[in-house]
């Protein structure tokens, strides 16, 4: 397991490199699930592949940005799902973005995630990393340095709510507003990493990314964002749920790119989504 956060470590700061470059343009292809690409989304799934290919306890990785799983080493131990620029589209603005990994063993499915890695890119670039608990750590000339134990409270005050509020089924607007008029802070950027990274740091709150009437799974992939996320969430002491008040991590996944709704918070939100949803 070491070897595999190592080489996440390594992709992460050549990443961090290309990022400070001008490569910003996009490409002239789509993703497996059809959204166009950045250029540095491709360059950011090449560096992490060429990475993990160097470690052989990895039997096969799956990318957001390919439409199948590559094969790596027949007797490796681990499966990597990972999503390798999330929120690319805020490059050009100079807003936070991330990678996302998932390490599974035995087979992609939520039940079968062991750690959880994220990497933010902001004004700093920071790693995550979800095992037994949650531990935060900062690049520091060229170094990971281990700055905390990241843990949720029974509540929050932040309010990160995603998708097209258009969109947005009644229930979901009831919610929302309901917790606005408790006093919850608004603080979305349209970014999963950092949005989610917020409420860890912050020690609380509510990251929304509801079934709409555009999309009634939701847009977040299971193996790639919302799987990852939930261990780091319940190993932090909050909780990650659908609309149907599930476990995310004991939802089946039938494919590579299946999406889901997602609920991530602290227990108080989390009861709130229940409560809200209920009411259908």
């Amino acid at each position: 397991m070491e070897k595999v956060i190592e080489a996440i470590q390594q992709a992460a700061i050549a990443i961090r490199r290309e990022i400070e470059g001008v490569q910003f343009d996009y490409a002239k292809s789509q993703n497996a699930s059809g959204e166009q690409q950045l250029k540095l989304d491709l360059m950011s799934d090449e560096i992490i592949a060429h990475h993990l290919a160097q470690v052989p306890s990895i039997k096969a990785i799956a990318s957001e940005e390919r439409s199948q799983v590559q094969e790596l080493n027949p007797g490796g131990a681990y499966l990597i799902a990972y999503d390798p620029l999330d929120g690319s589209s805020l490059i050009d603005v100079d807003l936070s973005v991330g990678s996302i990994f998932g390490i599974y063993e035995g087979a992609f499915e939520g039940g079968n995630l062991i750690a959880s890695v994220y990497v933010v890119y902001g004004p700093r670039t920071e790693l995550v990393v979800a095992r037994e608990g949650v531990e935060r750590f900062i690049l520091t000339q060229g170094r990971w340095i281990f700055k905390e134990s990241l843990a949720l409270g029974e509540r929050g005050k932040i309010n990160a709510p995603g998708g097209t509020q258009k969109g947005w089924y009644p229930h979901h607007k009831a919610l929302i507003q309901s917790l606005f008029e408790e006093g919850y802070r608004l603080r979305y950027s349209g970014g999963m990493v950092p949005d989610l990274h917020q409420i860890l740091v912050k020690g609380g709150g509510l990251f929304s990314y509801p079934g709409t009437t555009d999309r009634p799974q939701g847009k977040l992939r299971k193996l790639f964002e919302v799987f990852p996320f939930a261990l780091v969430f319940e190993r932090a002491g909050g909780e990650a749920i659908d609309d149907r008040g599930r476990r995310l991590l004991e939802l089946p996944c039938d494919d590579l790119h299946e999406t889901t709704p997602c609920f991530f918070g602290s227990s108080y939100e989390i009861q709130r989504v229940k409560t809200f949803y209920q009411t259908r």
